[in-house]
């Protein structure tokens, strides 16, 4: 069974923003912000309804990061395994 670690507080990200090189913060994977139900289901079931027919696929989870000296958004990939 493959998970994220970012999701299951297994491991911390650091990450830089790439406008101002303020600290990013993590905010849980964009799957999350979809709708009410979300945040509890499964994240290849939430990959079948994103957009990117090829996400499935990947072994990666999309966060949302917000810098805390700017307030830029990114959404990056977290590779996860089992």
């Amino acid at each position: 069974m493959n998970y994220c670690r970012l999701c299951n507080g297994i491991s911390l990200a650091t990450h830089t923003c790439f406008i101002c090189m303020g600290v990013l913060k993590d905010q849980g994977k964009i799957y999350d912000y979809y709708d009410d139900y979300s945040p509890y289901m499964e994240i290849d079931l939430n990959k079948l309804a994103d957009g990117d027919p090829e996400s499935f696929q990947k072994s990666e989870c999309v966060h949302l990061f917000v810098c805390e000296a700017c307030g830029t958004q990114q959404e990056l990939n977290i590779y996860y395994g089992g």
